[in-house]
């Protein structure tokens, strides 16, 4: 019997137009916070400072941008694929506004440096639960949507978008576990090691499965459909999916080689990944290859071209990440701005230019009219394509030069660039660069909002598209016959299940041994907890985003050694929630910072960097110099630590504020000898404390004894 409904456009028109909007802020953000590399004086505010805008601009183009762009395709392909409406308008609303209400408070707390710090997963913990609560509204309405379905078979599309939703469920959770201390701020129930596994684990995999499977569903629906051709082959298809969503989940460790994490978590990520190439480039190719016998269009169809770009990105990206994750590369890579190139390679080439080419062939099929200006979209085409290029090249260059820099020596075995300033110094044409081209992305994706102004301009939104299709018969799950993995295909339970597993093996096997097998993380005895003075210093540094520019782990090199000191070992970290390893080196790795310098260096540093390192880079803080220490909330602090098991004696957060008082004045008697006359209530104060500290357990203790934890 053959029965007629309406798929929903409305949901998608939503979605898309968010993925515009969205786009363009985020887009705008990135541009801002690369400018602010070479022109200090763009850190205009506190709230605008490079710090803190730079996580925004990750989650704005993350979870906003590709975010919505995202749920447009899927909302847009489920319905087709399935032959169905969403199981529900209301929740399919309710998964709207309730996401965009999470970019809002994203968009506000993290300009005010409410931030956990965790790269990808920065929001803080009342915005996570939200977080959580707006996905399983998403999974329902899936899951309904693929249970009332009236086509048997679960496209390829489909096995990425469930994949999509329970690893992005897992991995959320797990990491986004954490000790609430007020509203706006929380500890991580990790410490230190732990903290950092879980942490990559969530932050690679967030890569995997928020921007690459559910863009590989897309490119299973809208490259045949754009071409009109089949796609190249279902068995490589199968192939690419389970052998991808397995493999996947164990490489996050790669992040983190020459660190303290135990050598043989480094090793299974650095084995992982270099597995991954084969199901990523068989994807690749089985994208590419959909296009057998349709290549001159790609010639003269601008959505072709910006998915073949997008493939082609993707499949740059999934060669160059498992080579960076070779000790060898990585040793050279890692802190650098490679990263940053290769991360861009990913986020502007796969999967900017695959939203780019969907909101291309969605909106004239979607409006019922024919896109205003192929020209146009040339245009955008060509400038994005050099956006790229401007962007990534000079960036990979600067790489190459910040870690030969960092490791060259004189022939009597001296570091030639003793001062870290002097590689940064060097780079900053490739800075300019950089800007060049996100400008030039920039201007191509605002050709594409004209193009799709005029586009929506000279049509009329189909709200309600007409459909029919035979109904599904009640019997399907029992009937036999086909390939084995058909029996899969044909129960979408089943592939939750199954995907559930497989996913959760890698991180189970990677992270609970880290938690019950003590030896991973041996103690140091001379390694005690922060002060609350030092506490709350700490978590100015993290409410600045100062973790985004230096780094906390001295790698078991000589040029780091040599550079800044005993390198850095795994029960150094114990008390550390969240970890500050950091991921990047624009300025230099601070582990051992404490007793470097005098405090009243790090006084007039703070309130004019240049002051103390000519021609820097950094922003100033004047206003830790206005804002007074929140004594109120120290106690809280203190409790919510011995709750994380941080080994304060028994009633000490009724004498915290006190030791944090007296701590205050010794550094305020430091700086006057020096000439500084400083207000003891100040945050500049607590943020010295914090600095002292760092790395001065063992730097103190240079014959440290090692323990085994009991």
């Amino acid at each position: 019997m053959i029965e007629r409904f309406q798929y929903d456009n409305k949901i998608v028109k939503a979605f898309l137009m968010a993925t515009i909007v969205f786009g363009i802020v985020g887009m705008l953000v990135g541009l801002t916070v690369a400018f602010q590399l070479v022109i200090p004086s763009w850190n205009v505010h506190e709230w605008l400072t490079f710090g803190r805008l730079r996580p925004l601009h990750t989650n704005a183009i993350i979870f906003a941008f590709v975010g919505n762009g995202m749920f447009a395709g899927i909302y847009y392909s489920l319905q087709r694929l399935l032959k169905a409406r969403m199981f529900s308008d209301g929740l399919s609303w309710l998964h709207f506004w309730g996401w965009q209400l999470i970019i809002v408070a994203a968009a506000i707390t993290l300009p005010l440096g409410i931030t956990t710090s965790k790269e990808y997963a920065e929001l803080e913990w009342p915005i996570d639960v939200a977080i959580t609560l707006v996905w399983v509204v998403f999974g329902i309405n899936m899951f309904g949507t693929i249970l009332k379905r009236r086509e048997r078979h679960l496209y390829v599309a489909v096995w990425f978008y469930i994949a999509t939703w329970v690893t992005v469920a897992m991995l959320h959770i797990v990491n986004s576990m954490a000790m609430p201390v007020t509203l706006f701020k929380s500890y991580s129930w990790y410490a230190g090691v732990q903290d950092a596994l879980v942490q990559w684990w969530y932050g690679h995999n967030a890569v995997a499965f928020f921007l690459t499977t559910p863009y590989l569903g897309l490119m299973y629906y809208f490259m045949p459909k754009a071409a009109n051709r089949p796609v190249y082959s279902y068995k490589l298809s199968i192939i690419h999916f389970w052998a991808l969503i397995f493999i996947y989940i164990w490489a996050g460790p790669h992040h983190l080689l020459y660190s303290s994490l135990p050598d043989w978590a480094q090793s299974l990520g650095t084995v992982f990944s270099i597995m991954l190439i084969a199901p990523s480039w068989g994807g690749m190719l089985n994208g590419l290859l959909t296009l057998r016998g349709a290549w001159d269009r790609v010639r003269d169809e601008p959505v072709l071209k910006f998915m073949v770009v997008a493939i082609t990105a993707y499949g740059m990206s999934t060669l160059e990440g498992p080579l960076l994750s070779t000790k060898f590369l990585n040793s050279i890579s890692h802190f650098t701005d490679w990263t940053i190139a290769h991360v861009h390679v990913g986020g502007l080439g796969w999967n900017g230019f695959l939203t780019f080419g969907m909101i291309y062939w969605l909106v004239p099929r979607m409006w019922g009219t024919k896109l205003y200006s192929k020209g146009l979209a040339n245009a955008h085409f060509w400038i994005g394509t050099l956006g790229i290029i401007f962007y990534a090249i000079p960036l990979y260059f600067a790489g190459f030069t910040q870690s030969l820099m960092w490791k060259q020596f004189t022939p009597d075995g001296y570091l030639v660039y003793k001062n870290f300033l002097d590689t940064v110094l060097q780079i900053k044409y490739a800075y300019w660069l950089r800007g060049l081209g996100g400008t030039l992305f920039l201007v191509g994706a605002l050709l594409m909002v004209y193009n799709v102004w005029k586009t929506i301009a000279s049509g009329k939104l189909i709200a309600n598209e007409d459909a029919e299709a035979p109904a599904l018969e009640k019997n399907y799950a029992g009937e036999s016959g086909g390939y084995w993995h058909r029996v899969i295909e044909r129960r979408p339970i089943m592939m939750l299940v199954l995907s559930l597993i497989l996913v959760a093996i890698g991180g189970i096997i990677e992270i609970v041994p880290t938690f019950l097998i003590k030896s991973n993380v041996p103690t140091i005895a001379q390694v005690k907890p922060y002060t609350p003075l030092e506490l709350h210093g700490r978590d100015i540094y993290i409410m600045e985003g100062c973790y985004t520019c230096h780094s906390q782990m001295v790698r078991p090199f000589r040029s780091e050694t040599e550079r800044y000191g005993e390198y850095s070992k795994a029960g150094e970290f114990i008390y550390d929630h969240p970890f500050q390893w950091g991921s990047k080196r624009t300025g230099p790795d601070l582990h051992r910072e404490g007793g470097k310098y005098p405090d009243s260096w790090h006084y007039y540093h703070m309130f004019d960097p240049t002051s103390m390192s000519a021609g820097s880079l950094m922003p100033a803080y004047p206003h830790m110099y206005e804002n007074t220490i929140d004594k109120e909330v120290i106690p809280a602090k203190i409790r919510a630590m011995q709750k994380l098991g941080v080994p304060y004696e028994e009633g000490y957060d009724q004498k915290a504020v006190a030791d944090l008082e007296a701590q205050a004045q010794e550094i305020v008697a430091r700086l006057k000898k020096d000439g500084i006359e400083a207000n003891p209530d100040l945050d500049i104060i607590a943020l010295i404390a914090y600095l002292q500290r760092l790395g001065t357990d063992i730097k103190k203790q240079p014959d440290t004894q090692v323990v085994q934890a009991q």
